[in-house]
């Protein structure tokens, strides 16, 4: 193992599904994939975190993330609208947005391309199919992406 697959990186991850985001840090842990998971409910907290404000002022609750997964349908500002923002910001457009949605419109898959994301991923249906994708991510993001540090 080199050093920089011994790193672990910061993902945020911003769905409204409480049991997905449960699913995800469950599949994470047993994907063993060295990583810090941070979890916000919505499109306006996910700015918020990002933009270290209101409850999220202090840097070590609220590190700046190596990747964002992104959920499109949420309540306030869904992630359509959270990606747009994110990318039309000098100082966030640089970290990288996997969407990871149910949709399975092209529409959203289209749309999500347009305005910036990595990639955009269906989510599985059962957890061991979670489980293969976070151990995909997490090798793709940490063996073989160079991430910019903060």
């Amino acid at each position: 193992m080199t050093a920089k697959e011994a790193l672990p990186i910061n993902i945020l991850m911003a769905d409204d599904d409480e049991d997905d985001r449960l699913l995800t840090l469950d599949a994470l842990k047993e994907s063993r994939v060295l990583n810090n998971l941070y979890c916000v409910e919505d499109g306006v907290e996910l700015l918020e975190f990002l933009r270290r404000e209101g409850k999220y002022t202090d840097p070590s609750d609220s590190p700046r993330p190596s990747l964002i997964l992104l959920d499109l349908n949420m309540p306030r500002m869904d992630g359509r609208e959270a990606l747009q923002e994110i990318k039309s910001d000098p100082a966030l457009r640089s970290i990288p947005v996997v969407i990871l949605t149910t949709s399975k419109e092209e529409e959203d898959m289209l749309r999500g391309y347009d305005l910036g994301c990595a990639s955009y991923i269906t989510k599985p249906v059962n957890f061991d199919g979670l489980v293969d994708l976070m151990r995909a991510l997490g090798r793709y993001w940490i063996e073989f992406v160079e991430l910019p540090h903060d």
